[in-house]
């Protein structure tokens, strides 16, 4: 029986049923309410599993107004639990406003593990993983994605980004031109779902690849990217972010010296060999 008083936080299948756990599901059959972030599509899931426990809808534009009201009924002794749309709560979804009001009130928040479409990726993708960085969905815009690219481009741990179908292309054309089409990454779609794929290889053959396969172009994706490196790759990426900032207000001859002297990266594969 769940703690009276406690806001479970439960995963739900990313894709495959079968990766529900049966604590998942006794814990939804037995809390007073499941807050989902979409409860449409939260339901058939449901229906499948037998629970009818009720449903709060709990969404961005939604979560400020009733975690107060949801955290008056976890003080008074109520469980209830917070679930996404498919995942772990809280990667890239709604529920931190929710977790941190009712830790704040002194309410338990308890884990019921489960399937996280980053941590899939990671566990299949031959990067490394002892050091990672979730940038979850970048900007929508491209100005705003290349602008976030180009802040990554020195970072050296694996980074892992969330992407949607109609922009994997923008959005591998836009990794490929800031760490190099020769950068080695990893595109995981539909995981743990029938067509399930992982394709590896250098971030420009990748782009190329899923280009001209309108198949790979569907689902939802998580795009892995290998760090910078050695130091001297992890200088010269960090050299070429400062001096694209520089030359939008310098000459450019001027914005690579001084990016050279910020970052320690050679000047002449800053700015034309000069």
């Amino acid at each position: 029986m769940p703690a009276a008083g406690t806001l479970h936080v439960v995963a739900t299948p990313i894709g495959n049923l079968g990766d529900f756990s049966p604590r998942a599901v006794e814990t939804l059959k037995l809390v007073a309410a499941i807050c989902a972030e979409d409860t449409r599509r939260t339901r058939p899931l449901l229906q499948q599993f037998g629970i009818d426990t009720p449903l709060i809808a709990l969404h961005d534009h939604n979560e400020d107004e009733i975690a107060e009201r949801l955290v008056v009924r976890l003080v008074a002794g109520e469980s209830l639990a917070l679930v996404s749309d498919a995942g772990t709560p809280l990667i890239s979804d709604p529920g931190y406003r929710l977790v941190r009001a009712a830790r704040e009130a002194g309410v338990r928040v308890s884990p019921v593990p489960g399937a996280a479409a980053l941590i899939a990726a990671l566990s299949v993708a031959g990067l490394p993983s002892d050091r990672f960085a979730f940038e979850g969905f970048l900007p929508a815009k491209a100005g705003g994605r290349r602008d976030r690219l180009q802040a990554l481009a020195g970072e050296s741990r694996t980074l892992l980004f969330y992407e949607s179908s109609h922009r994997i292309l923008d959005f591998l054309g836009d990794a490929a031109s800031v760490f190099g089409a020769d950068r080695h990454a990893v595109v995981a779609r539909e995981l743990t779902k029938l067509f399930e794929t992982v394709l590896d290889g250098p971030l420009g053959a990748l782009r190329s690849r899923i280009d001209q396969d309108p198949n790979q172009q569907k689902g939802e994706f998580v795009v892995l990217i290998e760090g910078a490196g050695d130091d001297e790759a992890a200088k010269l990426a960090e050299g070429k972010r400062v001096y694209a900032k520089l030359a939008e207000h310098l000459p450019p001859s001027t914005a690579a010296k001084l990016a050279a002297e910020l970052t320690g990266a050679p000047r002449k594969a800053l700015y034309g060999g000069s």
